[in-house]
């Protein structure tokens, strides 16, 4: 590959911090107008790359190169300037603004000092045509579903100049005909001669999308593969990220008992404005069920967990194993034994300037090994820190570091190992999996399997409706906080329930 065609060149990356050495002389190259994936563990140094590239972290050792020209970024506006832009996971966009008023913050055009939304308005709706990235410039952002909060952040990066887009989990929470969607636009991108770095765990996707793919393991690069010229699989690539063959998330044996455990009567929850995001539903979960809920994020998932949680208030009865919780604390629903994965880990899981043994306190400190009555036992915490580190293979150099200091898949780990723990008689998972890599995932899976056989009841929400439907006993599709229909796990394909869950079909 010749010098002039490379859009990123990285040589020789070393980031170390306390304690961990995050990367370790890496080598990439990324050619003009490519997508490239970056595939890996969790921990295994990705986002860190991305961020030095990025310029949120400034590498101890090694160049950047952007168009054949060194850079030293000393912040993301640096980066910028040389045409980089970046969509995080968890986007960052303002609900109250419009979507205008989120693709121009920070870069508002001006025309002497009055803003100019006028020219802005004409410039991003160019941008949008010719790369088939229609929005409303009008409508808030709070309006919005996660397919078109996607492209807003493309819009943004692509609004400021950047010519080389890095994609962090891009697919994580989209629905399969949002990804077709999503793939669209990047090959229109590709075609205008940007240059996408794509990072997933999802193996078949990268496959599909992309031209180069890079794998990284334990901070270091370890290959590249062409998937148009060379014979790779996603078994190939899993075996050179974790060295072990792609897990998938099949159920086995009917383990459901006789036993409700949780009943959901006429369940109700409205918005300020009196309009009902979740509106009347009803279920049960008997011992040893997984329920699935697929759903395009946005109809009511998260309002229906919040719910179950005593975090939202509703209307309608709920009852845990023939108690009605209805009007129960969250501690109270908690101390009955129902673990609780959310959906935004940061707002709702983690303290994340606090350190990992607290972080396994937290929504338990009222039960041991945290307290012993009135007081809390820090050491009896800790100790079970370490078994929770073990078990759920969470890479960090120890449990006085700060959960803010974990990539996005460790602190999953942290959670999911935290929920399971203290034997629960319920589990209401939200996207148990995402973020993680496959070896985790395959990990995570036969955690709840197990714990299902011997018993556990789960309320199953997740955007992978592979694992979805890999997991669930039964399925129920959720639309406007509505069900509108029933999946049989046995029979449905993930088209089949992406089509539902839009609207446009019924599930097998």
């Amino acid at each position: 590959m010749s010098q002039s065609a490379l859009a990123v060149e990285l040589k020789g990356i070393w980031k170390r911090f306390p304690g961990v050495i995050a990367n370790k002389d890496i080598n990439l190259q990324v050619a003009l107008g490519t997508v490239h994936a970056i595939v890996g563990e969790n921990g295994a140094g990705k986002s860190t790359l991305m961020k030095i590239l990025y310029g949120m972290q400034k590498a101890d050792e090694g160049t950047i190169s952007i168009n054949g020209t060194n850079f030293v970024f000393n912040s993301p506006s640096d980066a910028i300037e040389s045409g980089i832009g970046m969509v995080h996971q968890h986007f960052m966009l303002a609900d109250n603004f419009t979507v205008l008023e989120n693709i121009v913050l920070g870069s508002e055009p001006k025309n002497g000092i009055r803003l100019d939304f006028a020219k802005a308005r004409k410039q991003i709706s160019e941008i949008a045509a010719e790369n088939g990235l229609a929005v409303d410039p009008d409508v808030l952002v709070s309006e919005l579903g996660v397919g078109d909060r996607q492209r807003i952040e493309i819009l943004k990066v692509l609004y400021r100049g950047a010519k080389i887009l890095i994609l962090d989990e891009p697919t994580a929470v989209l629905v399969p005909h949002e990804v077709d969607e999503l793939f669209n636009t990047l090959r229109d991108l590709k075609q205008e001669g940007y240059t996408v770095i794509f990072i997933s765990h999802k193996l078949d996707e990268v496959l599909s999308i992309a031209d180069e793919i890079t794998v990284i393991r334990q901070g270091t690069t370890v290959g590249s593969v062409n998937p148009h010229t060379q014979k790779v699989s996603a078994r190939d690539l899993a075996e050179m990220m974790v060295g072990n063959e792609l897990p998938t998330p099949e159920s086995v044996g009917d383990t459901i008992q006789d036993e409700v455990v949780l009943k959901v009567e006429n369940l109700s929850v409205f918005a300020k404005g009196g309009k009902a995001i979740v509106d009347d539903i009803s279920f049960q979960i008997h011992a040893g069920e997984i329920l699935g809920i697929a759903g395009v994020e946005g109809n009511g998932q998260a309002e229906i967990l919040d719910a179950l949680m005593g975090i939202e208030s509703a209307s309608g009865q709920v009852y845990f194993k023939n108690e009605d919780i209805t009007k129960k604390s969250t501690r109270h629903r908690r101390e009955l034994g129902i673990g609780f994965i959310p959906e935004d880990r940061h707002r709702q899981a983690l303290m994340l300037e606090a350190p990992l043994w607290e972080n396994r306190m937290l929504g338990h400190q009222t039960r041991e090994p945290n307290s012993k009555g009135i007081w809390l036992t820090p050491r009896s915490a800790k100790a079970d820190t370490k078994r929770i580190v073990e078990e759920y293979d969470v890479r960090t150099p120890s449990i006085d570091v700060l959960a803010s200091a974990l990539s996005g898949g460790n602190q999953q780990k942290l959670i999911v190992g935290r929920e399971m723990s203290g034997e629960p008689k319920l589990l209401i998972a939200a996207h148990p999996t995402r973020g993680v890599d496959v070896g985790a995932q395959a990990a995570i899976w036969d955690h709840i399997r197990d714990a299902r056989q011997a018993g556990l009841a789960v309320l199953l929400v997740s955007a992978d409706l592979d694992e979805l439907i890999g997991l669930s006993d039964n399925i129920k599709v959720l639309l406007r906080g509505k069900f509108v229909a029933d999946a049989d796990p046995a029979t449905v394909t993930p088209q089949e329930l992406g089509t539902a869950m839009t609207g446009a079909g019924e599930a097998a």
